[in-house]
C-alpha cells in the first residue's frame, strides 16, 4: 500500500507556507487543505502522497542527523525540472548541498539536487529520465 500522507512539524506556519507555496508547483504539488495552524499539498494529478505541515507543539531545533526525518525527495519528470528547482533554491539563497548532477552511486539515472529549506529540512528533487 502506498503512503497516504506525511506530516511534518514546523516552528511557525506563515513563513513556511510562503516558502512551500512557491516551491510545490515546481515539483508537481498544489495546495490541498489548510487550517489556522497547518497546511498541506497534494500531487497535481491527484494521485500519490500528500504532505502536511503542522505547527510544532514543543520548541526545539531540528537536525536531519538525529533520529527522525532525514530528507524529503520530490520526483519530477525531467532534468530541466531538477535544474529549475535548483535555480529557485539558489536564487533564494538557500544552502545548496549538491548542485544538479547524476548520482550514479544510487542509480545510473539518478539526476538530483539537494538543499536545505529555512528550517534546515534537507530537500531533494530527482528525475530518473535520461537526458532532457
Amino acid at each position: 500500500m502506498p503512503l497516504d500522507h506525511l506530516g511534518i512539524n514546523i516552528p511557525v506556519v506563515a513563513p513556511a507556507r510562503e516558502y512551500y507555496d512557491a516551491l510545490m508547483p515546481l515539483v508537481g504539488f498544489t495546495p490541498f487543505l489548510a487550517g489556522e495552524d497547518w497546511f498541506s499539498y497534494a500531487p497535481v494529478n491527484g494521485q500519490g502522497t500528500q504532505l502536511f505541515f503542522y505547527t510544532a507543539q514543543q520548541e526545539g531545533s531540528y537536525s536531519r542527523h538525529r533520529p527522525g526525518l532525514q530528507h524529503l525527495c520530490f520526483l519530477v519528470e525531467s532534468r530541466r525540472e531538477v535544474e529549475a528547482a535548483y535555480a529557485w533554491a539558489s536564487d533564494r539563497g538557500d544552502e545548496v548541498l549538491h548542485e544538479p548532477r547524476t548520482f550514479s552511486e544510487y542509480h545510473p539515472d539518478h539526476y538530483a539536487t539537494y538543499w536545505l529549506d529555512p528550517h534546515g529540512f534537507k530537500l531533494e528533487v530527482v528525475s530518473f529520465q535520461h537526458g532532457g
